[in-house]
């Protein structure tokens, strides 16, 4: 008889102490999680957009106060971190096995 097969995904998020999270499944991507990561993603790259609209404004005003291009730049660098994670998590699965020593809490593993 054949263990179940489990896939590991990247979540579009990290963990309250900034611990990158993954979801362990059974493959079909069909659970909670996978909807919620959905969602968040959805959110993200929305901001992401809108920020981006945003700062085109922002920059091509010369009036704009320096504390709040410092504060579009901050937003900018948070989003493209997003941005980034978006973009490993639909590379491919991660290859995390169950049992390879990582955390895990409620579902999620993290790293």
């Amino acid at each position: 008889m054949s263990e179940p097969q489990t896939t590991t995904w990247l979540l579009p998020w990290v963990s309250p102490d900034g611990k990158t999270c993954f979801l362990v499944s059974d493959g079909k991507g069909e659970g909670g999680f996978s909807r919620v990561a959905d969602r968040v993603e959805t959110v993200q790259l929305d901001m992401a957009y809108g920020l981006l609209d945003h700062a085109a404004g922002m920059l091509g005003d010369s009036k704009v106060p320096e504390q709040e291009l410092r504060f579009l730049g901050c937003q900018l660098s948070a989003a493209l971190r997003d941005v980034c994670r978006l973009a490993e998590s639909v590379r491919a699965p991660v290859g995390v096995g169950v049992g390879d020593g990582v955390g895990v809490g409620v579902g999620v593993r993290w790293l």
